[in-house]
């Protein structure tokens, strides 16, 4: 398909196909970041390659870089160059290293010896290398002029490492450290080359050391870097063809990160911030990338000079949220003080505070107390019943005007303090605040409406899900039938459909208007379900996490996808969240938050469909990050200083093998408390949803029937006859970084 066929014939690797990657989930994918072309393939290519300017070195493309050359480049928001420095060097280190296994065979002849010193010594060998057995072979003439019983000895990591069989070993006593006198005693003795054996274990040591790093990097766990929607569109706007579609589309993208909660941490509860809307997403950076896109909201939407009533009129100073266009033609995005409500302009404002989340967790919804609360908020910002229940739109206009008012004024005495943007001011200007387009009369949404709406549409489909659908794994008498589906390919293709009729609704406000009832149906299921399972006390509290099945009710078809599944969890894990706070006044697990396993049954195929997310833990402070990578530049700085100094000294006194020996297990023994005393000070990963590589180390050790096939490695498929088994064992691993 990308004509890769011309491979097997010695051909460029590539084929000559350029794919170009955009991805905002972590971790990378290092082959592709670091070796997109590598430098073989090149040199096989062209041998004048080398004579040339390399346009990309180190996986950094150059100022002299053509496209159409064939291989693979990413786009990224900057965390490669700044954060990824020590993955970057042990790629690129082992990539160069010479094919050495830990067989323990050794090295005599002078071509390996040269290629494991320039290996070590940080330089790159030869690209066209033997392997260990081609020189293994040559040597063997050498092997057989000077036999010799191979003497086996006991390397750092517990392996055997073979000794020399061309050189004996050589023994010193204490008058072979002495100076010689007749040489001048300022001259130092000169020091010896390290032998072929020293160099192997050397090159051993160093390759694990690298692939530790590597390790270590994909064991962080999952997060989530700057939305492809906003990298997009800045691309689009460097190239001078950024318009105002493009404009609404990156800002339905960005919006649309809290409905599924991927934050900095993986997929999981977002911690709220006091600027309300949607800025509980990403903390400070978050906030940033907002705030870029509201100046692009006023470039290119400027006020209609026509306009002499100004902000005043469409209520941007008293900040009532715009319902309507201005004029039957008008198409523009506008920012909008929008309060973190579920879809209030196609709602009442009753039904839109019951169905969000935010207010749901934090005045305990699914209780009747929690509804009693709600209820003396209103009337203590002076809104009867009878008129919160009615349409948002056909509510009376005074109400609306002071809406935004009595919530600033009222919603702390309910720790709501996030509720709404904060009036805007020179200092702060609008932060926290959304966005809302128009399409003439036929309709104004907000952002986060089109998000919750497409989102729907993904998931349960325009039309919903099927009174009948439910109840098809029984005929009519009642009696179970077999699995029908046990592949997933029908629900792959259905999967299919619902995703090209949600991307033809970004473009179409009918068929988002049509879609209205179903993202109203998801989310009354929400609320349902979400009330059930904690008032039935159905959620358990593992070792390692809290663990809730979706097996039974009326919404339990809808929990099928994992996109709905994840938001139900999400709903839970907030409430989750909100109760240890009140209990214990902080965040469990140490500040990570307490991590959730939400199951769905699919009783049409006989498997659950199983979510991991994180417990809200492990907010990222830029400012405590940038103390804490000082921190460690000047202990690796020392540590560098330490080294050479050791170097220096083991020059002047001529030390051999045995004695050099001895003192690299003494290094390495400090490496070791060195990186534990790191543990303390760089917390990379802190808080990280580790779902995926929990799942996985699950799977390699059990039996279970799992299907992982999803972008989110958080979400995997298992039967439902595996259930326990797997929970059991997922249990007792670390699934939060």
């Amino acid at each position: 398909m990308l004509g890769l066929d011309n491979i097997a014939d010695g051909g460029d690797p590539s084929g000559g196909v350029q794919v170009w990657l955009i991805d905002a989930r972590r971790p990378w994918n290092l082959g592709n970041v670091f070796a997109g072309r590598p430098e073989d393939a090149l040199l096989e290519i062209d041998g004048n390659a080398r004579s040339k300017a390399p346009d990309v070195v180190e996986g950094r493309i150059q100022w002299s870089f053509k496209p159409g050359q064939g291989g693979i480049i990413v786009y990224d928001d900057g965390d490669i160059e700044q954060e990824l420095a020590a993955e970057r060097e042990a790629y690129i280190a082992l990539s160069n290293m010479p094919d050495v296994g830990d067989d323990g065979e050794p090295l005599d002849d002078s071509d390996g010896a040269s290629e494991v010193a320039a290996s070590v010594n940080g330089g790159n060998p030869s690209k066209k290398r033997k392997s260990w057995s081609d020189r293994e072979d040559d040597g063997d003439e050498s092997d057989e002029e000077n036999p010799r019983p191979r003497q086996r000895r006991r390397s750092n990591s517990s392996n055997t490492v073979t000794s020399s069989p061309s050189r004996p070993l050589r023994t010193r006593t204490r008058d072979s450290l002495s100076p010689d006198p007749a040489r001048s005693p300022s001259a130092p003795p000169a020091a010896q080359p390290p032998s072929p054996r020293k160099l192997r274990r050397r090159l051993l040591r160093l390759r694990r050391k690298h692939e530790l790093i590597l390790h270590q990097y994909y064991s962080l766990g999952a997060t989530y870097s700057e939305p492809i929607s906003s990298l997009v569109y800045s691309l689009a706007e460097a190239l001078g063809r950024e318009d105002n579609d493009l404009l609404w589309h990156a800002i339905v993208g960005v919006s649309s990160l809290e409905l599924y909660g991927r934050s900095m941490t993986g997929v999981g509860i977002s911690t709220s911030l006091d600027s309300g809307g949607s800025a509980g997403w990403g903390g400070q950076r978050g906030e940033r990338i907002r705030q870029v896109l509201r100046d692009e909201v006023r470039r290119l939407n400027p006020p209609d000079p026509a306009d002499t009533r100004g902000e005043s009129a469409r209520g941007d100073a008293s900040g009532v949220i715009p319902t309507t266009a201005r004029s039957p033609t008008d198409t523009s995005i506008r920012l909008s003080p929008e309060p973190r409500f579920l879809l209030i302009r196609h709602w009442s404002l009753y039904d839109s505070m019951l169905h969000s989340p935010y207010l749901a967790a934090r005045l305990h919804i699914w209780s009747d107390v929690g509804r009693k609360r709600l209820h003396k908020l209103l009337a203590k910002m002076g809104v009867s019943l009878s008129q919160c229940k009615q349409n948002y739109t056909h509510m009376d206009m005074e109400l609306k005007r002071g809406l935004r008012q009595s919530l600033l004024t009222y919603a702390p005495m309910y720790g709501l303090d996030g509720l709404v943007p904060p009036p805007a001011s020179a200092g702060r200007g609008k932060e926290g605040w959304g966005f809302v387009r128009s399409w003439g009369w036929k309709a104004c949404l907000s952002a986060m409406d089109v998000g919750v709406i497409v989102g729907a549409i993904l998931e349960v489909g325009k039309s919903g899900v099927h009174s009948d659908t439910a109840n098809k794994s029984y005929d009519q008498r009642g009696v179970k039938r077999e699995a029908v589906d046990e592949d997933g390919s029908e629900e792959t293709q259905a999967w299919i459909e619902r995703f090209w009729e949600a991307y033809d609704a970004l473009g179409n406000i009918e068929s988002l208007k049509q879609a209205l009832p179903t993202a109203q149906l998801l989310h009354r299921a929400i609320l349902r379900t979400g009330t059930s399972l904690i008032e039935k006390r159905q959620i358990r509290h593992l070792k390692a996490f809290r663990m809730a099945v979706v097996k039974e009710g009326p919404d339990v078809q809808l929990f099928t996808h994992p996109a709905a599944l994840t938001k139900l969890a999400l709903w839970v894990g907030e409430a989750i969240a909100e109760q240890e706070k009140e209990q214990r006044g902080k965040v469990g697990k140490h500040g990570k938050g307490t991590p959730l396993v939400m199951a769905g049954l699919n009783e049409a195929r006989g498997v659950y469909v199983i979510v991991g997310t994180g417990g809200g833990g492990g907010v990222v402070d830029m400012a405590l990050q940038e103390k804490r990578k000082q921190k460690i530049d000047a202990k690796a700085k020392r540590k560098e200083e330490k080294q050479q100094e050791k170097e220096r000294e083991r020059s002047e006194k001529g030390l051999g093998d045995e004695e050099d020996e001895e003192e690299e297990t003494e290094e390495e023994d400090e490496d070791e408390s060195d990186e534990s005393d790191d543990d303390d000070v760089d917390e990379r990963g802190y808080g990280r949803n580790r779902f995926g590589n929990a799942f996985q180390e699950v799977v390699d050790e059990t039996n279970a029937r799992v299907r992982i096939d999803s972008f989110e490695s958080c979400v995997v498929e298992i039967k439902k006859e595996d259930l326990s088994g797997f929970l059991e064992s997922l249990s007792m691993k670390a699934v939060i970084g």
